[in-house]
């Protein structure tokens, strides 16, 4: 195993450390409106989709 360890500390300005360190402020948005998606929704979106694969079947063979 590798006994050598490189020394973790870096060099940089005193502003560059200041703006790194310096406190933003920030804001929460609280009216957000949560989307839950149900089995119900699931069903709909199936009961939907069959009736467009039906006419596809149909337009093909002309019926």
């Amino acid at each position: 195993m590798k006994q050598q360890v490189n020394a973790s500390v870096i060099q940089m300005e005193n502003e560059q450390l200041t703006a790194l360190l310096t406190e933003t402020k920030e804001t929460v948005a609280n009216d957000i409106k949560t989307n839950t998606f149900n089995a119900t929704d699931l069903w709909n979106i199936q009961r939907k989709m069959k009736p467009a694969s039906r006419t596809k079947l149909t337009d093909r063979w002309r019926m």
